[in-house]
This record gives C-alpha cells, sequence and structure tokens, in this order.
C-alpha cells in the first residue's frame, strides 16, 4: 500500500468514527454519500425492533388497542417502516404516492374488526411519527428538508388509504345491518298480515249471523289490534330509513313489562292463524312475573315463536309459560308445542339466517335468527330441545329488573 493509500485508510476511519454506529466504513469505500435521507433511511432499517417497542407501548395507550396482543397491534406496521426505508433511500418525491400503497388499505379494514374507532386509526400512525422523531433526535439526524417532507407524505398517504377503507368498509357492514333490518322487519310483518286476512274472512261469514255480535267484537277488536301494530312497524321503517348512517345495533328501551297480559294479547293476536289449523294456544305464565324489557320487541319475540309453532303444530297444543332459574336474576320464557319437531342435524344452526325454515319456500328463514338477535341484545340466552315427531321447546332468558 503506497503511503498515499494509507493516509487516505487513516483519515477515513476517523471520519467513519464520528458518524452514528450504524454507518460501516465499506458504505465510504462503495462512494455512497452520507446524507439525512440515507442516514434515516438506515436507522429505521437496523432499529426497526427498538421503533417498533416503542410504538406498541405508546399504542396501549390507546383504549382499543390494550386487549390486543403484539402480532395483532403490529399488524403491517413493519411492512409499512419498509416500504417508508424505499421511499427515503430512492429520495424521489414521485416514489412517495406509490411507497404506502401495498398495506396501510388492508390495515383500515383490520382495525374495524379490531374495534378501533377512525380517530384511533390515524393516532397510531401520529404516534408512529412521533416515535421516528424522538429516535432521530436521539442518533443527531436532523429531520429538515427532504427527510421531513418524504417521512410526512409517506405516513400521511398511509393515514389517507387506511381511513378510506375504514369508513368504506364500515358503510358497507352498516347497509348491510340496515337491509337485515329491514328484512327482519318484512317478517314480522307477515304474521299481522296473515291475522287480517284471516280474521276478515270471517267477518265476512259471521256478519250476517246476529247470533254471533259476541264473537264479532272480537274479530274487530283483534283487526284494530293487528293495524295498528302493523301502523308501528312501518313508523319504525320510516324512522331507521331516516337514522341508518347511525344504526350499529339494536336500540333498547326497557321498562318493566308484565309477561302474563302480554302473551294474552298476543294469543288473541294469533286466534286467526291457529283456528283454521286448529291448534290451540295456552297461557300458563305466572300472573305476578315481570320482566325488564324493550315491550315492543319482546312483543316481536313471542309473535315469531307463537308464528313458527302455530304452523308447524296442526291439531296440537303451544303452551306458554315461564319460571324463575334458581339463584338468578332473571325470567326463563317457554315455549312448548307437540308439533313435528325439528331434525337433530339441524338444531346446531336453527337459530342462523336463512336455516330456520328450509323446508317452507314461502319463508324467508329469518323468525328464529330474529329471536336469538333480539333475545341476546337484552344480554339473554337461548336454548331449544326438539324431536322429530314429539315436538320442540324453546326457552330464553330476560332480566326481570334493571341490572
Amino acid at each position: 500500500m503506497s503511503r498515499l493509500s494509507a493516509t487516505w485508510t487513516q483519515a477515513a476511519r476517523v471520519i467513519a468514527s464520528r458518524l452514528p454506529i450504524f454507518y460501516s466504513l465499506d458504505r465510504l469505500f462503495e462512494g455512497r454519500i452520507i446524507t439525512p435521507l440515507t442516514q434515516l433511511a438506515t436507522l429505521i432499517e437496523q432499529e426497526s425492533d427498538v421503533l417498533l417497542a416503542r410504538w406498541r407501548a405508546e399504542l396501549k395507550e390507546l383504549e382499543s388497542a390494550r386487549h390486543l396482543d403484539m402480532p395483532t397491534l403490529n399488524d403491517h406496521i413493519p411492512n409499512l417502516l419498509v416500504e417508508l426505508s424505499t421511499a427515503l433511500q430512492s429520495s424521489s418525491e414521485d416514489f412517495v404516492a406509490e411507497a404506502s400503497i401495498g398495506t396501510p388499505p388492508a390495515h383500515g379494514v383490520q382495525r374495524l374488526f379490531d374495534g378501533f374507532e377512525i380517530e384511533e386509526v390515524v393516532a397510531e400512525y401520529n404516534i408512529l411519527r412521533i416515535c421516528i422523531h424522538n429516535m432521530a433526535t436521539e442518533k443527531n439526524i436532523t429531520l429538515q428538508g427532504k427527510p421531513f417532507i418524504i417521512l410526512n407524505n409517506v405516513l400521511d398517504a398511509a393515514i389517507g388509504a387506511a381511513v378510506k377503507t375504514y369508513a368504506d368498509e364500515r358503510a358497507l357492514e352498516i347497509h348491510q345491518k340496515r337491509e337485515e333490518y329491514l328484512s327482519f322487519v318484512a317478517h314480522d310483518l307477515r304474521t299481522p298480515l296473515n291475522a287480517i286476512a284471516l280474521a276478515t274472512r270471517v267477518l265476512e261469514l259471521t256478519v250476517s249471523n246476529p247470533g254471533e255480535q259476541s264473537r264479532l267484537k272480537k274479530l274487530l277488536h283483534t283487526l284494530h289490534r293487528n293495524t295498528r301494530h302493523l301502523s308501528s312497524l312501518v313508523d319504525k321503517i320510516l324512522e331507521e330509513n331516516e337514522h341508518t348512517e347511525t344504526r350499529l345495533g339494536i336500540k333498547l328501551e326497557r321498562r318493566v313489562l308484565d309477561l302474563w297480559p302480554l302473551v294474552e294479547n298476543l294469543i288473541q293476536d294469533l286466534q286467526p292463524v291457529a283456528g283454521p289449523n286448529r291448534t290451540e294456544l295456552i297461557n300458563d305464565v305466572p300472573d305476578e312475573f315481570e320482566v325488564y324489557a324493550d315491550a315492543g320487541l319482546l312483543q316481536r319475540i313471542f309473535q315469531n315463536l307463537l308464528a313458527n309453532a302455530i304452523r308447524y303444530t296442526p291439531a296440537g297444543t303451544v303452551t306458554i309459560s315461564a319460571c324463575r332459574p334458581i339463584d338468578r336474576r332473571s325470567i326463563e320464557c317457554i315455549i312448548r308445542d307437540t308439533g313435528v319437531g325439528i331434525a337433530e342435524e339441524r338444531l346446531d344452526k336453527i337459530f342462523d339466517k336463512f336455516e330456520g325454515d328450509t323446508e317452507n319456500e314461502s319463508s324467508a328463514g329469518l323468525g328464529l335468527a330474529i329471536f336469538k338477535t333480539f333475545v341476546e341484545a337484552h344480554g339473554g340466552e337461548i336454548f331449544i330441545e326438539s324431536k322429530l315427531g314429539f315436538g320442540s321447546v324453546i326457552r330464553f332468558t330476560l332480566p326481570d329488573k334493571p341490572l
């Protein structure tokens, strides 16, 4: 080695010793120019584990992140750091628009699934921004000019992509819930409509008979009651259409209700349906039982269960009863029929949407799915027992007082 070469080597070693530790002598001899851009890119590459650990610690302060494990927390952030490093090394602002396309869109959907609010999705990227700034400061890397612009452009693009897919997926979820709810309501309309149609037909046959005045008054009362019920359902549909953008679940308006009168009124309303089927409806609910529930939803729960039981119990009996489970602050409601029963292989799926009645082409298969949804909205549980040819027993629990 010549004296000039030895002198240059010694000078290079002195320069390298004064640079941050993650720059090697080899890079100087590769002809690479050490700039804040390459410094920041190398920092992100070599200190990514430390950076992720700091980011996770800060992210755990967010309410929706506290229950998440490490893989779920990290999600796409390691890949985003690679994209960021690539953008910095390219030192081309034209590349920035493409640098963060890969992972943030899927991340936005994942965070919706994780239960994040949209503000928290934005916050986690800003937390990452702060962590990078802090680490760069510790390593004496100046975040000004191009490094500052590229860093912010990539993270801002990531925020935009993640928020867009989050918002799109949330809008789709709300739309699906709205469609499902309207399907539920349309299904609910069938039972009172059938009752009105049958009552009207009987009314036509009895109105000319003077000896049927008492029965005539009952039929008229049934018609009025079901008409009012239909009107309230229509009002509910209109209300839901006005507020679909905020509908993320079932809103309950609870109060203490006497259970026996509610069941008795429903039995009277369903007599025009039960009569032609020769199905006897029995109210065996204790007079003193009360439940803490939404009156409209509870009526729809019983209406769906009784309508299904009547349909599959020709010339049989459907008994509605209730009991108080031992050491529980609840009332268990029981609907027992002597109908055709349910095959054992279908019991596990009987409460799934579109699984309720696979043999009846006129049924949307929503009745028992509605029942399950409404009961769980009250914090209750559902059970079913059935044997083909021997009938079914459906039980569900409701709170008897405010918790």
